[in-house]
């Protein structure tokens, strides 16, 4: 059977299921510092995650199956396996750029969350400043996924959805959810470089991509800050004229490598 697009990057943590936890949570922002606290070696295997969420209890849920649905819907956006480059490259910019970890939290959630990646461009589509309205969100689920959910669940996957955009920066506002704009950082510019890298994109298209778009931020100032990155050794970024080559040496494998250039 031939390989699709989505085989591809799959093996780098990427997925494409229909289901979502924003039908029952947020992109759990509080719940991922609170276990990456925990676990504070970044080369922990995903059993390390499983036992600090569920036996120790460092989200500080109030029952078990509360302490098993966390372990569940956080390994369900983030993986918790250093075996994926994704979740990988998660922790490394993580540990290194603490401004940019919403904004990291994000990218790889809408990475992971088809609801999440197929309704974000409607909240970056409003103007900075613009209000964003529940009802005109419900509205939008309906159209995209006709007679999906019913009005209960359209509603608690709107509120979700918007809690998520307010822990990335996009909206701020408790009740009233304004637009915002993202804080952009050299950590958060490095994965979405890096995300569009496992996509197979390349040269000058790295800085025209989809999660490149979710920093809120111009193609000159991510420039600027991939720079910034590379200067912190954190990756390899070049730019000569209109030539541009980004590697990233300190979180792919040599098989992640030799994978890509498959």
């Amino acid at each position: 059977m031939k390989k699709t697009k989505n085989d591809n990057v799959i093996q780098f943590g990427f997925s494409f299921k229909k289901g979502s936890v924003h039908t029952k949570r947020t992109m759990m922002l509080n719940e991922l510092r609170m276990t990456f606290d925990c676990v504070d070696d970044i080369d922990s295997d995903s059993s390390h995650y499983k036992n600090a969420i569920i036996d120790e209890n460092c989200t500080r849920k109030r029952s078990g199956a509360t302490r098993k649905y966390t372990a569940s819907y956080l390994r369900d956006l983030y993986m918790l396996d250093p075996e994926n480059a994704l979740f990988r490259a998660l922790r490394y910019f993580w540990e290194r750029d603490e401004s940019g970890q919403p904004l990291l939290a994000f990218l790889s959630a809408y990475s992971r969350d088809s609801l999440l990646r197929f309704l974000t461009p409607d909240i970056l589509g409003l103007e900075i400043d613009q209000t964003s309205s529940k009802d005109a969100l419900e509205e939008c689920i309906e159209k995209k996924y006709p007679d999906r959910f019913s009005p209960v669940m359209k509603a608690s996957l709107g509120r979700n959805l918007r809690s998520t955009w307010t822990q990335s920066g996009h909206l701020t506002g408790r009740i009233k959810k304004i637009r915002t704009r993202a804080n952009a950082t050299p950590g958060s510019v490095s994965y979405a470089l890096l995300l569009g890298y496992l996509s197979g994109v390349r040269g000058e298209l790295l800085f025209e991509t989809e999660y490149i778009k979710m920093l809120d931020c111009s193609v000159e100032k991510a420039i600027e800050l991939a720079q910034e990155a590379a200067r912190s050794g954190w990756i390899i970024f070049k730019k000569v004229g209109n030539v541009i080559e980004a590697l990233f040496p300190n979180i792919l494998t040599a098989e992640e490598v030799d994978l890509i250039r498959e």
